[in-house]
């Protein structure tokens, strides 16, 4: 970058400043969309040291899983709440990227999830996705890709019905509203591989049960999940 074109990139941070999605704090040279003292307090939880972490545990008796993760805890008025909702509704698709490169440097180390085939997100239906614009968990799917050996498969597995907001539901009412949702368009590429279903927050599980379920049809298939953040 040329001395002028510097100067004029310093002027204009300073009339429009980055701010950290996080923390609503100014970026600073070299601060790539989340600041750094972000990227060392976010609350993570280090479940892929645990195999049978409180995410794990959501799905024994419902899905017979190689591995469970989730990057963060996430907490209400929190800094990942607050990231999540710059990354849903403020087209802030980088957040994505970032933060499924950081699992992805967790996840590479860890052999059952090192030996992922294919990463497939959580998909929107197609009138949100033309609503919002992108699918979030494709974001997440894509970061994680650039660290583990696996390619990203984000038109297989669709959702096949448009359903309510699951923000106020009850766990039942939540697993009753994905019954029957999910269809995968094309088994004969997901034969045999290993999947690693991928989605940004985890509360009930429901919605990656019902995937889950639909993925498991597939002969051979295997399958672990991933998300950014764990909700009690």
């Amino acid at each position: 970058m040329k001395l002028s074109q510097t100067y004029l990139a310093d002027f204009v941070s300073l009339l429009f400043p980055e701010l950290c999605p996080a923390c609503g704090e100014g970026l600073v040279a070299g601060e790539r969309i989340i600041c750094t003292d972000c990227l060392y307090s976010l609350p993570i939880t280090n479940f892929h040291h645990q195999p049978d972490n409180i995410v794990a545990q959501q799905f024994w008796g419902k899905l017979p899983l190689e591995g469970a993760y989730a990057l963060y805890y996430f907490a209400k008025g929190g800094k990942i709440q607050n990231l999540m909702h710059h990354f849903k509704y403020k087209g802030m698709q980088q957040i994505g990227d970032i933060l499924g490169e950081i699992a992805g440097r967790q996840l590479r180390d860890n052999p059952v999830f090192a030996s992922a085939d294919v990463i497939v997100p959580v998909p929107l239906h197609k009138s949100r996705l033309h609503q919002r614009g992108y699918n979030q968990s494709a974001c997440f799917a894509r970061g994680l890709a650039t660290k583990l050996n696996a390619v990203v498969d984000e038109d297989n597995l669709v959702r096949i019905h448009a359903t309510e907001t699951q923000t106020h539901k009850s766990r039942f009412l939540r697993f009753e509203n994905m019954q029957e949702v999910f269809k995968v368009l094309h088994p004969e590429r997901l034969e045999g591989k290993h999947i690693l279903l991928v989605d940004d927050v985890v509360t009930t599980g429901s919605t990656l049960e019902a995937c889950g379920t639909e993925l498991l049809k597939v002969d051979g298939v295997k399958l672990s999940i991933a998300t950014i953040a764990y909700a009690e």
